[in-house]
């Protein structure tokens, strides 16, 4: 249970992939020190002068389920900070990694994992993958930030406002989704993708990923603080813990 990181291919010498895997059961949903183990881990395998590529991937029933909600509702304001921080860093380890990550999405990839793909560089996805926010469900707000970059603006703000789900099909039609393949295909095509990036020269892409970094339109990062800004407001307020004590009530 964790986070590791792996190469996907024994022997001497490198293929230029890191794979980070992320494994909290039952549905990854992750604890405040799982999104700093998470940013870590990203960010050491972006450093090493070896890995061209870097794929995000997990294990179990879905890619990620956002946040421990229980341990908010347990220790309270000092882990509703210390989760905005981990996501916070967790999504900018993604954004800011020095070469090109690859997300494999399976399952449910909800609030924090919009957050990470969102920030990733490609997507490859299972055919039964659904992305959402059901933030307002949850008594937190956040990420539309990211999932602005997988679809259009009035489509996010529509399944931002309902916590409705998008399967992979109708993001890759909205051409946020590199490939949709069936589950058990998804490890390899997403090393496919992987493998094809890491064959370029390993310099040019580190230049290459922080020139599209600094052309982006939105600086993810101070948006997304942005965002967490209203969490403490509705938390201050009262109304997150009314929404999360029903949200438990209902049996999430």
């Amino acid at each position: 249970m964790g986070v590791s990181t792996s190469s996907p291919e024994k022997g001497p010498g490198t293929n230029g992939i890191a794979v980070v895997t992320v494994d909290f059961p039952p549905v990854n949903a992750l604890p405040v020190a799982g999104w700093f183990a998470l940013a870590d881990a990203v960010r050491a395998a972006g450093r090493d002068p070896e890995v061209r590529c870097v794929v995000l991937t997990a294990e179990g029933r879905g890619f990620n389920a956002g946040v421990d909600i229980k341990e908010i509702q347990k220790d309270g304001a000092g882990a509703l900070i210390g989760v905005n921080r981990g996501c916070a860093e967790a999504f900018a380890a993604v954004y800011d990694c020095e070469v090109p990550v690859v997300a494999a999405v399976h399952g449910f990839c909800l609030g924090g994992g919009v957050g990470l793909v969102g920030n990733a560089d490609a997507i490859v996805a299972s055919e039964d993958a659904t992305f959402g926010l059901p933030e307002l469900d949850r008594g937190a707000l956040g990420a539309a930030t990211h999932l602005a970059r997988l679809v259009p603006q009035h489509l996010m703000r529509a399944l931002y406002y309902t916590s409705r789900t998008a399967t992979a099909a109708e993001l890759h039609a909205h051409g946020s989704v590199w490939r949709v393949v069936p589950r058990e295909q998804l490890p390899a095509a997403a090393l496919e993708l992987a493998r094809e990036i890491a064959a370029k020269d390993g310099q040019l892409l580190r230049l290459a990923k922080a020139a599209i970094n600094g052309i982006d339109p939105v600086d993810v990062r101070r948006s997304y603080r942005f965002e967490q800004g209203f969490t403490f407001e509705a938390d201050l307020s009262g109304v997150a813990d009314r929404v999360r004590d029903r949200f438990g009530r209902d049996g999430g």
